[in-house]
C-alpha cells in the first residue's frame, strides 16, 4: 500500500477542505493508495508522538462547504528555518528539511501533497530537492502566487470584503463621512482592487502604487460641497505613501514575515494632520476575509485542484504545482511558480479600467 501525506500550511483559507476532499475522493478510486493528514502543516509529523489522521471518504464527507481546514494550520515552525532553543536559553534557527525527509520516508510515506502559499511551496521545493516526491497546491486569499490565474480562497475573500464595503457605503452617505476600509493582501493589492471595482469605491490604495496624500485629499474634496458628501476608500494592508513606510510590526517567533495591518489608521491620521475637515472612520476587516463558507467558484477550483494533485502523484509528476491557466487545469514546476511574485500591474487592464470608472489610486 502506498501512502500520501496531506498538509495544509500558512494562513487558513476558504476552500482548503474542498482540496482535501478532492484528494481523498480521487485516491479512493485506486486500490493501492491511502491518504493521511498531518495536523498543523508538517508540525504533526515533526512532533513526538506524531499527530496524524487517516483520511477516507467518511472523514471528508461534506467538508467542501465548510471554511478552515480539518487538519488545522500554522505559519510558524518553518522546517527550513526551524527555531530551536539552546542550552543557554537562546534561540537558533536550523534547517530541518533533511531530517524531515528522512522522517517522512521512515514513516512509509511515498508522496507529500502540500497545500499552501509561497512560503509553503518554498518548503515543498526544499523537500523535493532533498529527494522527497512532492506535489503542490496553490492556496492564498492574497492571489499572489505566479503561474496560476487564481488561487482558491481569493474570490471568497473578495466577496466578504465587497459585502462589508457595501454596508459602509450607506453609512458613509448617511453621515457625510470618509470611510476607510482596510483589507488583506500583504504585498499585493488584488483584494483591494477587486473590491474597489465591485463596490464602486472612490479611492483604492494598493502596495504597487505608492500614494500621494495630496492626490487623495484632492479626490476627497471633490466629493464634498458645503460639508455634504461622502467618500469610501479601500486600502490594502501593504499600501504606503510616497516616501513613507509600510505599517507593520515584527513577526512572531518562528515566523519571519512581518505582521502587516493598521494602515487605515495611518491614513486617517495623515488626512487629519493635513487639515481634512470631514469626519473619518476606519474599519479593519482582518481575518473575516479568511473565514466562512467558500463561494462556489472557490469550491470548484479547490475540488479540481485536489483531484489533479492526486493525479499528478499517480503520474509520478513530482516537484510540480497544480495551477489554473486560461481556464485549463495544468501544472508547472514549483520552482518556477515561486520564482516570481504576482503583483498587480499598475499599467494593466484592471487598474486602467478602475481609473476609467473614476477610482483614484492617489497617483
Amino acid at each position: 500500500m502506498k501512502k500520501i501525506l496531506v498538509a495544509t500550511g500558512g494562513g487558513d483559507c476558504p476552500g482548503l477542505n474542498a482540496v482535501i476532499r478532492g484528494i481523498v475522493k480521487r485516491a479512493s478510486q485506486e486500490k493501492d493508495w491511502e491518504v493521511w493528514g498531518s495536523y498543523e502543516a508538517l508540525n504533526g509529523l515533526m512532533e513526538e508522538p506524531t499527530r496524524l489522521i487517516r483520511l477516507d471518504e467518511k472523514t471528508v464527507s461534506g467538508i467542501h462547504v465548510t471554511g478552515g481546514t480539518i487538519l488545522g494550520t500554522t505559519n510558524k515552525g518553518n522546517p527550513m528555518s526551524f527555531p530551536e532553543k539552546q542550552p543557554d536559553g537562546s534561540i537558533r534557527t536550523v534547517n530541518r528539511i533533511p531530517w524531515l525527509v528522512d522522517r517522512l520516508k521512515s514513516k512509509g510515506f511515498d508522496v507529500v501533497i502540500n497545500i499552501g502559499g509561497d512560503g509553503s511551496q518554498a518548503i515543498s521545493q526544499a523537500m523535493f530537492e532533498q529527494g522527497m516526491p512532492v506535489v503542490g497546491v496553490p492556496k492564498t486569499i492574497d492571489n499572489d502566487l505566479s503561474s496560476t490565474d487564481f488561487t482558491f480562497g481569493f474570490q471568497t475573500a473578495v466577496q466578504t470584503a465587497t459585502d462589508s464595503f457595501d454596508r459602509l457605503v450607506t453609512t458613509a452617505n448617511s453621515h457625510h463621512r470618509v470611510m476607510i476600509m482596510e483589507v488583506m493582501g500583504r504585498n499585493a493589492g488584488w483584494i483591494a482592487l477587486y473590491t474597489a471595482i465591485a463596490g464602486g469605491a472612490e479611492i483604492c490604495l494598493i502596495p504597487e502604487i505608492p500614494y500621494d496624500l495630496n492626490k487623495v485629499l484632492e479626490k476627497i474634496k471633490s466629493r464634498y460641497n458645503n460639508g455634504r458628501g461622502f467618500v469610501n476608500i479601500v486600502i490594502a494592508e501593504g499600501a504606503v505613501a510616497k516616501d513613507g513606510t509600510v505599517t507593520a510590526t515584527k513577526g512572531e517567533l518562528g515566523r519571519h514575515a512581518v505582521r502587516l495591518g493598521g494602515v487605515c489608521f495611518t491614513l486617517s491620521e495623515q488626512l487629519k494632520e493635513a487639515g481634512l475637515e470631514a469626519d473619518v472612520r476606519e474599519t479593519v476587516l482582518g481575518h473575516t476575509q479568511r473565514g466562512g463558507t467558500p463561494v462556489a467558484f472557490d469550491r470548484v477550483i479547490a475540488s479540481v485542484f485536489g483531484v489533479k494533485a492526486m493525479e499528478l502523484a499517480l503520474e509520478g509528476k513530482f516537484g510540480h504545482l497544480v495551477v489554473l491557466q486560461n481556464n485549463d487545469f495544468t501544472s508547472v514546476p514549483i520552482k518556477e511558480a515561486i520564482s516570481d511574485y504576482n503583483f498587480v500591474n499598475p499599467k494593466g487592464t484592471l487598474v486602467q479600467a478602475a481609473k476609467g470608472l473614476g477610482i483614484s489610486f492617489g497617483d
